[in-house]
């Protein structure tokens, strides 16, 4: 049996201007509640999607409901999910409507031929499956990314919720889900739904990347990570070689990652990323601002 472990993110906008008490207590709320569904041998899958849910539904972060309108004033929603042990991917861009796209990229992963659907075809596949509507805009999103790194108009800037799951058969998957930025093109997509550059997950390390996603589209950061584990080098070394190729680019971000001892990695190159964790040891952390804290 091996020990579970977790680490998820709440974005890595965030700046020290802003107190951050709300989305520290939520994160490590959201921890202690999947290290129980983990130690009651909840799967990694299942265990990445519900941590997910609860970052969305939250409201405190840029993803679900504390989504950002583009410059039409829609709310496009992106997600992806990725099973470590069997390879398979579901994933939704410019979706609409819909409360949990983390859900519908997990039905377009069991019940598709597909890997993403994107638009009005996501939209129409999520509404086939019964998933939950947002029946009112304005009450539903919180616009949550104000004030942070998603904000300056005219620039990329960014927003994302992510989750890297370790459960006790030793499988790993991992899932990310953003609402985007504020001010952003209508049909833009980043990083967040394309496997390998926004999630990747694989039987030796998964990993979810937050920032600004044209960046890690560019460089294919989440995938980099599982290869350069893959070739021997450590999750910490191959997660922040990631970050450095990004910010070589230009771009700024981060991203979480855990590999399949349990080990933690969440480098980022901005001031700040909100993260917590869960140890193979049954400890919870939490951190915004600290580099490698932990």
């Amino acid at each position: 049996m091996t020990r579970p472990a977790l680490i998820l993110h709440g974005g890595a906008g965030a700046r020290r201007s802003k107190d951050y008490s709300a989305e520290r207590e939520h994160m490590g709320e959201v921890v202690a509640c999947m290290a129980e569904r983990l130690n009651a041998g909840a799967a990694a899958l299942d265990v990445a999607v519900e941590a997910t849910v609860l970052l969305e539904d939250s409201g405190l972060y840029v993803a679900g409901r504390g989504g950002s309108p583009n410059l039409a004033g829609a709310f496009e929603l992106d997600a992806s999910l990725m099973d470590g042990e069997t390879g398979r991917v579901g994933a939704v861009a410019a979706l609409q409507g819909f409360r949990n796209p983390v859900v519908a990229a997990r039905a377009v992963m069991e019940r598709t031929p597909h890997v993403l659907l994107a638009g009005d075809g996501a939209a129409r596949f999520a509404g086939a499956q019964g998933l939950a509507r947002v029946d009112d805009v304005d009450a539903w999103f919180t616009r949550a990314g104000q004030g942070e790194d998603n904000h300056p108009p005219g620039t990329l800037a960014h927003g994302t919720v992510g989750c890297c799951v370790l459960d006790d058969r030793g499988r790993l998957a991992a899932a990310t889900s953003t609402a985007g930025v504020f001010g952003k093109a209508p049909g833009r997509v980043g990083d967040s739904p394309i496997v390998g550059c926004g999630v990747w997950a694989d039987a030796r390390v998964a990993v979810s990347c937050t920032g600004q996603g044209e960046y890690f589209m560019r460089t294919v950061a989440a995938a980099r990570v599982g290869w350069s584990v893959e070739a021997g080098a450590s999750v910490g070394d191959a997660a922040r070689a990631a970050v450095g190729v990004v910010g070589a680019l230009g771009g700024d971000g981060g991203l979480i990652a855990l590999d399949r001892s349990g080990r933690v990695a969440h480098p980022f190159n901005s001031q700040g990323m909100k993260r917590a964790w869960l140890t193979p040891e049954g400890e919870v952390h939490v951190a915004v601002f600290e580099q490698e804290a932990g």
